[in-house]
């Protein structure tokens, strides 16, 4: 591949889709006096968790009687605590990439539930779930909004099964698109995506129905061990102190806050959402017009407004094309490990410009133009 001429490059050149773009902003606030390095139960954290938790209410309209819970470790750890609080007997799970793939593991490796009830669908496509028979004892349902591992979005809708829970995984989405909150039980993601922050916390929005399933659960006279870590019962009354079970990553506390404030004040979901479906427009209408490129996601309708993933049909390795951009300080844009032939994969997130994306594409166009 040739040199790129730097006048080409983009201002800023990370465009993973996981980790994603820290604002500067949002690094300055970590600066703020008697935060980091402090308890997080004094009042000057309990003041930013509690801005966080009314931050992420405006944002996404978070209907009335359900909680924001925050919890230590991410999404991964969000999955074990949902096997331990939410799933009473048996979950049916929707998945079409890893993501969905490893909270089926999770339910399936739990020795107190029955065998998890997986309907598959081939990356670069997705299913929508059903009701189960009453037979088949499924109690709760579960599928990504956003698999963030193919670039495949979901549409948000709850499972019409009476008594049991819908649970969605919004890691990679949540903050940047619209969604009615009322059709799920458990909302829950990292703030590493469009939240912009960083790793070691999850977020979940819990339904009046989803705190009562936990509640009884872990109630239960003679019911399962429960670790306090897994605890959502302890999560829930911790976070309506605007606190964590332990102490968390404060750093990711602070720069969410700061993030999802300026969300906000940027004009909330709809302009959030807007930008992010502009971003993403760019990635797949450059690709459908491009020779050599085409989007990996075939239905339109599925394709992601955050995680753009683009196959390159030509004798041209995208690993390759990844590193030499890398070299030149556009970054993380490989696909996610054995998803597509040969794959790109961009994060188009709120935090990522849109003069930003335009160079990216103008770069890329730059080192194909020169070698096939």
């Amino acid at each position: 591949f040739p040199d790129i001429d730097p006048v080409l490059l983009p201002a800023d050149g990370r465009f993973g889709c996981g980790p994603s773009v820290v604002r500067i902003d949002q690094l300055e606030a970590l600066f703020t006096p008697l935060l980091m390095g402090t308890s997080h139960r004094a009042a000057p954290v309990r003041s930013v968790v509690a801005s966080l938790k009314e931050g992420l209410r405006t944002l996404l309209n978070i209907p009335d009687g359900y909680e924001v819970v925050l919890g230590n470790g991410g999404a991964s750890a969000f999955w074990d605590a949902a096997c331990a609080c939410l799933i009473s007997s048996r979950a049916a799970f929707g998945s079409w990439g890893a993501f969905g793939a490893k909270f089926a593991t999770s339910a399936e490796r739990a020795p107190h539930l029955a065998a998890p009830l997986i309907d598959e669908a081939v990356a670069g496509s997705l299913v929508t779930l059903a009701p189960r028979s009453a037979a088949e004892g499924v109690d709760a349902y579960a599928y990504p909004h956003n698999e963030t591992s193919t670039g495949v979005t979901s549409p948000v809708y709850r499972v019409d099964a009476p008594g049991a829970l819908t649970l969605v995984d919004a890691t990679s989405i949540a903050g940047a698109a619209p969604v009615d909150l009322t059709q799920v039980d458990a909302y829950y993601f990292s703030l590493q995506k469009a939240i912009g922050s960083d790793g070691g916390l999850w977020v979940a929005i819990l339904s009046p129905a989803a705190i009562e399933r936990a509640r009884a659960i872990e109630a239960a006279p003679g019911g399962r061990w429960i670790p306090q870590f897994l605890s959502l019962s302890a999560a829930i009354d911790n976070s309506r102190k605007d606190q964590t079970l332990n102490t968390p990553a404060l750093a990711t506390i602070i720069m969410a806050q700061r993030q999802v404030t300026w969300l906000n004040e940027l004009g909330g979901m709809e302009a959030v959402s807007a930008h992010c479906a502009q971003a993403s427009s760019l990635v797949y209408d450059w690709a459908i017009a491009h020779p050599a490129l085409y989007p990996f996601v075939a239905e339109e309708a599925w394709r992601s407004p955050v995680t753009a993933t683009i196959e390159i049909n030509a004798d041209v390795k995208a690993s390759d094309l990844a590193a030499h951009l890398r070299a030149h300080g556009i970054v993380d844009i490989g696909a996610y490990r054995g998803v597509g032939a040969n794959q790109l994969r961009i994060g188009t997130w709120p935090s990522v410009q849109i003069g930003d994306v335009e160079a990216l594409l103008e770069c890329i166009d730059y080192c194909l133009e020169r070698v096939l």
